[in-house]
């Protein structure tokens, strides 16, 4: 089980992004703790002003809301009541048991998750703490569960991280089967709260992952002098389809101007992840002497990492970008280091792969050396005469004749003990 904590300043965004999902039957919602009304007569406003109220007794804490997804490894199939009593658990665990919140089943991707919305201001006025919750509390609370409830474990060798967004099927949108704009917002609002990019490139690298582009048009057009943005939808080929919808449009507001406060809080907020990503690229390329790209791009995949070349209009690759979906995070192959960029990469590519071979190093004498420093060792080395360690063959030889002679009396001399002699006591006159 992964669980992923995002924290906030608006919960009706958060209510909003999950009551959109029900409308458009890709969630339900499955459990609501702490709510006066049952499930089926709760709307928008009741549960929205049941938050507010909560938020309304300690104004001066502006960053109040939370919003927690718990994904499931694809081979667990759970139902409704299974999923109500993990979040029940996960929400005591990290001491918000006695908050209201409500739970979303998402049916929008290949692996079950769900989505908790809640808040951090208690019914007495006070807050609850929400320094490294994800770190300390959260990790706590999901080993707890995974024992608990016998779910495959984050750590373990089976687990293999999903994008927790689905792709939009291009074809759906030009036909008019789903709503290009509700279907843009779905993944942009949800890319932009989850990943760490520093760039509009990066933003757009994770973007066209699910088949969206985030387009600020040419140098010399009005909208790039002004900072406006366009997103559109791309089709298999990477053209765009459908019209193309207004930033300032969509109800999240993934603006340029936002975003790029965004680039500038990530360069610190990912730097955590990078030798972790790092190390997982290394277990990927250290298994083959020679790789083809493609091999290259399928073992990245199964460690939950995307690799996305960039190339001009002849084929000449000039960049490369890593795409973390582990830990939702975007790197320049040249920012994780030379060894990553695109030149270094090339170099590494083959026409066939070829699997490293590993030999046995065999063991030296002077091993047993190891320990000591090189000019002790040398010290050693030089006062054993070889000489003295070897046994000539005509010695040997001899010995042998000898031992075997019948008439060979040359046997260990016997040894005799002396016997004690017994005291002998005497009674007192």
């Amino acid at each position: 089980m992964v669980a992923r904590i995002m924290i906030g300043k608006s919960i009706r965004g958060i209510l909003h992004y999950n009551e959109q999902k029900v409308a458009e039957g890709s969630a339900t919602l499955i459990m609501a703790s702490g709510f006066a009304y049952d499930i089926d007569k709760l709307d928008f406003a009741h549960k929205l002003r049941r938050f507010e109220h909560l938020i309304c007794l300690k104004p001066s804490v502006s960053t109040n809301a939370l919003h927690i997804s718990l994904n499931f490894h694809s081979s667990e199939k759970l139902d409704d009541t299974k999923m109500q009593q993990i979040a029940a658990a996960y929400m005591e665990r990290i001491r918000f048991g006695d908050q209201p919140f409500l739970v979303y089943r998402h049916h929008d991707v290949s692996h079950q998750h769900f989505h908790i919305a809640t808040v951090n201001i208690k019914k007495d006025g006070n807050s609850i703490d929400l320094h490294n919750i994800g770190r300390i509390k959260s990790e706590q609370a999901r080993k707890f569960i995974e024992k608990e409830f016998g779910l495959i474990r984050a750590e373990s060798k089976t687990y293999h991280p999903e994008p927790a967004i689905k792709a939009i099927d291009p074809e759906r949108i030009q036909y008019g089967h789903l709503p290009t704009k509700r279907a843009i917002a779905s993944v942009v609002t949800t890319v932009m709260n989850s990943y760490k990019f520093t760039s509009l490139a990066e933003f757009n690298a994770v973007l066209k992952q699910f088949n969206v582009v985030a387009d600020r048009g040419s140098e010399e057009s009005e909208m790039f002098r002004k900072k406006g943005l366009l997103y559109s939808v791309l089709d298999r080929q990477g053209h765009k389809v459908g019209v193309p919808i207004k930033a300032s449009s969509f109800y999240s507001k993934p603006i340029l101007k936002r975003l790029e406060r965004k680039f500038e809080q990530n360069v610190e907020k990912r730097k955590p992840y990078r030798a972790d990503l790092k190390n997982r690229i290394d277990q990927a390329i250290s298994k083959y002497e020679h790789i083809t790209k493609q091999t290259l791009i399928t073992e990245l995949q199964k460690r939950g990492i995307s690799l996305i070349f960039r190339q001009n209009e002849e084929g000449f690759i000039y960049g490369a970008t890593f795409i973390d979906h582990r830990c939702k995070t975007v790197f320049n192959g040249s920012s994780l280091g030379k060894a990553y960029s695109a030149k270094a990469l090339k170099e590494k590519l083959a026409e066939n792969d070829k699997i490293t071979t590993y030999l046995a190093k065999p063991k030296r004498i002077n091993s047993y050396l190891k320990p000591l420093s090189e000019e002790k060792r040398l010290q050693y080395t030089e006062k054993i005469n070889l000489s003295d360690l070897t046994v000539s063959t005509t010695t040997t030889d001899k010995i042998l004749k000898d031992l075997l002679d019948p008439e060979y009396t040359g046997y260990a001399p016997s040894i005799t003990s002396k016997k004690k002699k017994r005291r002998i006591k005497r009674k007192k006159p």
